[in-house]
């Protein structure tokens, strides 16, 4: 039987993501992040995104404003999650290919410990800009329930494209013609 992870999750959010977890070897209390029972649905698209002010894991410095009239991915992941894992080099795929098209990024981790999540991204080698989610990005930008959680916000400031559960390399590709 072939199963497609993106809806196998959709469709059993906590049952699926927790057998899935479990088969990866993630321990159940490290599958279930805190207030995803409470957290927000997906925004809609077309309404209206703030970005928060970030500082990232590598010292520099994420502006509000370096976003306006661009595009910008953002994405909740975490180090402990099969999907994102699963997922992550295509955004890094993504971010190398087309942030010098003027594409922004923003990846924020919602791992408990700033280490685990450090670690793991020097383990990948990957580049894209990165941060812990604080209580005070939380407010600005709550993560959607689901995980790992991709947005698209257009120049324009509003949601253009919005995603939870694993996307494949054919899916974050197409981020690309946004821009």
């Amino acid at each position: 039987m072939v199963v497609d992870r993106r809806h196998f999750t959709t469709r059993l959010p906590g049952i699926g993501m927790l057998a899935l977890a479990t088969a990866h070897g993630v321990s159940p209390a490290q599958s279930v992040p805190d207030g995803e029972a409470t957290a927000p649905a997906l925004p809609k698209i077309g309404s209206p995104l703030r970005v928060p002010e970030v500082s990232l894991f590598d010292g520099s410095h994420f502006a509000a404003g370096q976003a306006d009239g661009k595009v910008l991915v953002i994405y909740w992941w975490a180090s402990w999650c099969p999907f994102c894992a699963e997922q992550s080099p295509y955004m890094e795929k993504l971010w190398l290919s087309q942030r010098s098209h003027g594409l922004q990024m923003l990846a924020l981790s919602i791992d408990r410990k700033r280490d685990d999540a450090t670690q793991y991204l020097k383990k990948k080698g990957y580049t894209f800009p990165a941060a812990l989610v604080t209580p005070e990005i939380a407010r600005v930008i709550p993560k959607p329930k689901g995980l790992p959680v991709t947005l698209v916000r257009g120049r324009d400031g509003t949601v253009l494209q919005a995603e939870k559960g694993q996307l494949f390399p054919e899916d974050v590709a197409q981020f690309s013609r946004w821009l």
